[in-house]
């Protein structure tokens, strides 16, 4: 084979790439569907707004299954493989869309935050390569909406954490309103463990850190009465107890 081949492009390099990388190709569908069925939840011109929340997380979970079988190809039955498993950022998220699949719909725009950013980020950052298999200079405005979404991407992934975080006391509120069963937090909470203990993500595990200094900040402001500081301290020693210890 020439060394100097130039790669194949346009519509035969892209069946030739949808042939060596059907799994990320698939990734790259789930997530637009995902993207897709959003879009149509907020603006609900087609069906029922509470099925498409529904097929949004299903689409979800589909690609967090799907990035977890990448990523652990050889399924073992051991607590080994099941240990390394649960370090994954796509099992966290299959768990989180199958806690809210049993949900009833509820602050569901709150819910389905973190979704839509990660499908946005990866949809976003799988097109560009698509693009590149058209041709360098295919679709430029495109391109220009890819390169925005990627200088961005920092604060997406900051508005995630936070998210996920301020959802631990809606799923409290979900069980007293009836909308969820007492299992839900309880859930959410190991959720919220295994996103603060991600090798590969540390941002949630960052905003803890930085809402905790802000708190502890407001409990010893000299305005702060006794009162609340002592509220929010054991606030914080609570949410301490709570949380793993990671090295």
């Amino acid at each position: 084979m020439d060394g100097n081949a130039q790669p194949v492009t346009g519509l035969e390099g892209l069946k030739q790439h949808v042939k060596a990388n059907r799994i990320d190709v698939a990734l790259w569908c789930t997530r637009g569907l995902t993207l897709a069925f959003l879009f149509f939840y907020i603006i609900p011109i087609f069906g029922n707004p509470y099925n498409t929340y529904y097929k949004a997380l299903a689409a979800s979970a589909a690609t967090s299954a799907l990035r977890l079988h990448q990523r652990q190809p050889c399924f073992r039955l051991n607590m080994q493989f099941i240990a390394s498993m649960l370090m994954e950022d796509s099992c966290h998220y299959l768990v989180y869309s199958m806690i809210f699949f049993y949900v009833a719909p509820f602050t569901c725009s709150v819910v389905l935050i973190p979704i839509f950013c990660f499908s946005l980020i990866h949809f976003a950052s799988y097109s560009l390569r698509i693009l590149d298999v058209l041709g360098p200079n295919s679709l430029w405005l495109a391109r220009l909406l890819i390169s925005l979404i990627e200088l961005n991407a920092r604060k997406i992934l900051n508005l995630i954490a936070i998210t996920e975080i301020m959802l631990m006391p809606f799923c409290v509120t979900l069980v007293f309103t009836g909308r969820a069963s007492f299992l839900t937090p309880f859930m959410y909470h190991q959720f919220l463990v295994m996103r603060y203990k991600s090798q590969r993500n540390p941002s949630t595990r960052q905003k803890f850190a930085e809402l905790r200094q802000s708190a502890l900040f407001l409990a010893n402001h000299q305005k702060t009465p006794a009162f609340l500081r002592q509220l929010i301290i054991s606030g914080i020693d609570l949410v301490c107890w709570l949380g793993p210890t990671v090295v």
